[in-house]
């Protein structure tokens, strides 16, 4: 696992694709305008038998996307995140989950990484894709994780949501990390305190994980790309000698990596106090992805503050040094 500021990769995510298809016939692209944007516009070129644009239409997306699934295609529809869930929910649940039909969903600009503002934020897509029968969800950190989990997606049987950061892509695991679509990953065991993260919330969880450490506390760290079916096992396991979990999510903590968590701990009898770090059940503004994960609440000081009142309260809290990123280089918030 490598240290921030981490270095990044471009559409490693249609690298994965276009390999993929190369390699299977029967998989196609979908896309609804957002070419450049999906990085898809790496199998438009070379693959173009391969590809198809429907244009602003993500209802009719997923609608065509069934029928070739149906005609034995293994189909990626791809968009921004909020369009390719929230638009088109009903034509998901009739048309993809209900038949569970061989369709991927990659939705890109996750949470408030969009500085589009509302209608182009993400903040209940793990929610609204959690709750379909039939549905598995990733919410994926880093290049490395990305290239494994397309491969991993196409194989099994069913939809599956395939949450993406747009643009730059840290690299975060070496290429000995193993991504297999049902496990979360322990990065570090603790006694004290257990933080679970997914997505682009990893590189902030693992600074603050290093602050608390030097403060005096055992910190153990859940690496957890697959929401549903959330590996619950590994998780208690992680945070069962512990007295304080933090889930951390670029989020709403209504419905998401949260929520299911404390799912988890409430039916595995796990008496830990659990605190989630997300989106408080608001609308976002427009802004930067700087701006907006410190005002919302996701950045590494705001884990830190979380866990310290848990743990210490009363006490100072110890401050994050500045995530500082040179170009062509990534770091948390």
């Amino acid at each position: 696992m490598r240290k921030p500021p981490y270095d990044i990769v471009l559409k490693p995510y249609g690298k994965a694709l276009l390999d993929l298809a190369a390699r299977r016939p029967e998989v196609l692209c979908l896309g609804a305008d957002l070419t450049r944007q999906t990085e898809t516009d790496l199998i438009r070129d070379q693959m173009p038998e391969r590809f198809i644009n429907v244009g602003m239409a993500e209802a009719n997306m997923i609608g065509i996307a069934g029928g070739l699934a149906r005609a034995g295609h293994t189909v990626f529809v791809n968009s921004f995140g909020v369009f390719c869930t929230r638009r088109c929910y009903d034509q998901i649940a009739m048309a993809l989950a209900y038949p569970k039909l061989n369709v991927k969903i990659a939705g890109f600009m996750p949470g408030v990484s969009s500085p589009g503002g509302p209608s182009h934020q993400a903040i209940d897509d793990l929610a609204l894709m959690r709750a379909l029968p039939n549905m598995t969800v990733f919410d994926l950190s880093d290049a490395t994780e990305i290239s494994q989990a397309v491969n991993v997606a196409a194989e099994i049987q069913g939809p599956v949501y395939l949450r993406l950061k747009r643009g730059e892509i840290p690299v975060i695991f070496g290429q000995d990390h193993v991504f297999d679509g049902r496990r979360a990953h322990v990065l570090a065991r603790g006694s004290d305190l257990c933080l679970v993260a997914s997505g682009m919330m990893v590189p902030a969880t693992l600074a603050a994980a290093e602050v608390l450490e030097r403060e005096g506390l055992s910190v153990a760290v859940v690496n957890s790309p697959v929401v549903k079916p959330l590996d619950a096992r590994t998780i208690i396991e992680a945070a069962r000698t512990t007295q304080v979990v933090v889930t951390a999510e670029n989020h709403s903590v209504m419905g998401g990596l949260g929520s299911a968590v404390a799912e988890a701990m409430a039916e595995a009898g796990l008496g830990a106090r659990l605190v989630r770090i997300g989106l408080q059940d608001c609308f976002a503004e427009s802004g930067s992805r700087e701006f907006l994960f410190e005002k919302y609440g996701l950045s590494v000081q705001a884990i830190i503050d979380a866990a310290w009142h848990a743990l210490r309260p009363g006490t100072p809290v110890p401050k994050a040094p500045p995530q500082v990123s040179e170009p062509g280089t990534y770091a948390p918030v």
